[in-house]
């Protein structure tokens, strides 16, 4: 059975998780916590005036950002299966490290991300710190291979791949990488879209009643018995403990 096929198979088995992931955030989700995480002075500067555009805008910030998250968890996991497959990669259980795995001649420890720009200045630290305690592990374990450390980021690119420290792989580069074949990074889209349709539409569903339920609690709880938003209960609830 060749590469793809056995990918087509693992994203059908597994893909579920990921729409199942996303639905439970939904039903999880609630008003007066989402409005405490988010900015009230955006929300009043963009001129939102209605319950339902306000909860909409902070429930697809939310959303986006959390989807975002478990997919990339989840990606991360098919990027270790296919390592699994090619080079008998394995999940490490070195902290920071995701993937380890053997190839021409190298022992390569692996950190994977979602996107290229998933770092600020300390996590990045913290990143190379990482690599160094794996590789002295590597190294200290009465192993011969050359130890290399990779930062991979499963979409976007890196015209600077060598870090000093490491290399970063993104993209197309990343998804070579584990797999030997230059073209994986476009043979990915066709199996992701597996029953895609369907699970989208569950979602939807269930989007549209959380809406429905958290602009109904907050006309109740932040408007005034005309109708107006009460800003100040909201800027209240977002700035002081005792609210």
């Amino acid at each position: 059975m060749d590469l793809i096929k056995k990918i087509e198979e693992y994203v059908e088995e597994n893909i579920g998780s990921f729409h199942k992931s996303r639905i439970h955030k939904l039903t999880t989700l609630n008003l007066t916590k989402l409005l405490k995480q988010k900015n009230p002075y955006l929300y009043r500067a963009k001129d939102l005036n209605t319950p339902q555009e306000i909860v909409e805008s902070i429930a697809s910030a939310f959303l986006s950002s959390a989807e975002e998250t478990m997919f990339g968890d989840w990606l991360e996991q098919l990027a270790i299966y296919i390592a699994g497959l090619v080079y008998n990669g394995t999940k490490s259980t070195s902290e920071g490290i995701d993937l380890e795995l053997d190839k021409d001649g190298i022992h390569y420890v692996v950190s994977i991300k979602s996107g290229p720009r998933w770092s600020n200045s300390s996590s990045l630290a913290k990143l190379k710190d990482n690599f160094i305690k794996a590789q002295r592990i590597y190294r200290t374990s009465g192993n011969k291979r050359p130890c290399e450390a990779i930062e991979g980021c499963c979409y976007g690119l890196e015209k600077n791949p060598n870090k000093t420290t490491h290399l970063k792989l993104c993209g197309k580069s990343f998804w070579e990488f584990i797999s030997g074949s230059p073209d994986l990074y476009i043979d990915l889209i066709k199996p992701l879209g597996t029953k895609a349709h369907e699970k989208n539409a569950e979602y939807m569903m269930e989007y549209h009643r959380m809406i429905t339920r958290f602009t109904l609690e907050f006309a109740n709880s932040y408007c005034d018995y005309d109708g107006s938003i009460n800003w100040t209960k909201i800027v209240k609830l977002n700035s002081l403990n005792n609210v």
